[in-house]
């Protein structure tokens, strides 16, 4: 049996974890299990842009992935971003097992605005169905309500709904049928 396991890095907010947790159980089927938290990742911050590489975090993950683990998703309070871009709101690898979202600029208060739990769910959701969509394989998706739908600011985020769009759950339960297949065999193979 495989699960899906959520990785905090550093302090997260146990009413964040437990929104995540119901959404990928709900959306991709899989028994959810926490890895125990984690430091901070202070080796993935860069002093000059005052940020965390997500791509070194991603390459930790995919060390302590456990063997049983079908895909990782952490979670950090830290403002991500990769070279290419001055932030983003998440990454994965691409049909891969490992994916990582940051709260920091789902936060209103990153904006200089009053705090708003219910909004900050609301994109939670949606940030964690899109990083774990990309590692069963979804690519961006035009459709702008789908969660699948490139975000380069807070507002394309808000934008998006928290359901995958119909051709985005066709490929997805295909994608994930092949997953459970594979590890099937896996398991078979060991036996």
């Amino acid at each position: 049996m495989t699960f899906l396991y959520l990785a905090p890095q550093g302090a997260v907010d146990d009413e964040v974890l437990t929104i995540i947790e119901t959404c990928l159980w709900a959306n991709f089927g899989y028994e959810i299990r926490q890895l125990g938290s984690s430091a901070e990742p202070e080796y993935a911050f860069d002093l000059r842009r005052r940020q965390y590489s997500s791509t070194l975090i991603l390459r930790q993950l995919v060390v302590k992935c456990p063997p049983d683990a079908a895909r990782i998703l952490a979670v950090t309070e830290k403002d991500l971003f990769i070279p290419m871009l001055s932030f983003i709101f998440g990454q994965a690898q691409l049909n891969g097992t490992v994916a990582i979202i940051s709260l920091a600029r789902l936060r209103q208060e990153f904006y200089g605005l009053p705090s708003n739990r219910m909004l900050l769910l609301a994109r939670v959701v949606k940030e964690a169905l899109h990083e774990m969509g990309h590692t069963f394989g979804l690519i961006h998706c035009p459709e702008r309500t789908c969660p699948m739908s490139l975000s380069t600011n807070i507002h394309q985020v808000d934008t998006k709904g928290s359901e995958f769009c119909a051709g985005c759950r066709a490929l997805l339960r295909e994608n994930i049928g092949a997953t459970y297949e594979q590890a099937a065999n896996i398991m078979r193979a060991e036996d």
